[in-house]
């Protein structure tokens, strides 16, 4: 089973020992369509709507604020509003986010490179160094560590669950999650 999640922040739990914990606030769904395999979901994210999600939503019947659509594995047998009641049994949990995007970065930030002596005229410094060979084969190997962009890339990572409130609909996580607060991401139950 799949969910759409909004990430709210960290926090620790009360107790002896104190566990540092994320908060994930289950995005409010509703199953348009069921699939063979799948099911799409539509969800809301804040962002404007263009002609094509308009039709959309007139072809489903929903509402404007259902303004993005994703394909889910859901446990719903029909159309109507997202089941959540997979997350009170869950113990282990899969998620993907879109980790934080740090611009263009040097080797040294990016790769984690140590850089040169800081003084006495050595004129090495911040830089990456050698990065090719000699005459052969006279060009930069693939996948030779330089400077880029760095972040903002899909990252998944195994986590477990140590509450979930159906109440309000928050997913209580051990551990950190990559991502900055406030992203979008997914969470899939993990047998």
């Amino acid at each position: 089973m799949e969910f759409i999640v909004e990430k709210i922040g960290m926090s620790r739990t009360v107790g002896i020992p104190s566990v540092p914990v994320t908060l994930l606030k289950i995005v409010p769904a509703k199953v348009c369509e069921i699939k063979e395999d799948k099911a799409l979901v539509a969800y809301s994210n804040g962002k404007k709507s263009n002609k094509a999600i308009e039709g959309m939503q007139k072809k489903y019947g929903i509402s404007k604020e259902f303004n993005r659509f994703a394909e889910l594995e859901v446990a719903n047998s029909e159309a109507g509003d997202l089941d959540l009641s997979p997350l009170n049994e869950a113990k282990k949990i899969k998620l993907t986010f879109k980790s934080k995007g740090r611009g263009f970065a040097g080797v040294i930030k990016r790769h984690g490179f140590a850089g040169g002596p800081g003084g006495h005229g050595s004129r090495f410094h911040r830089a990456p160094g050698s990065i090719g060979n000699c005459e052969w084969p006279g060009r930069v190997q693939p996948g030779q560590k330089m400077p880029g962009h760095y972040g903002n890339k899909n990252t998944t990572v195994n986590a477990d669950v140590l509450e979930f409130d159906a109440d309000l609909g928050v997913l209580v996580i051990k551990g950190s999650v990559p991502g900055s607060n406030g992203s979008l991401g997914r969470v899939r139950i993990v047998k």
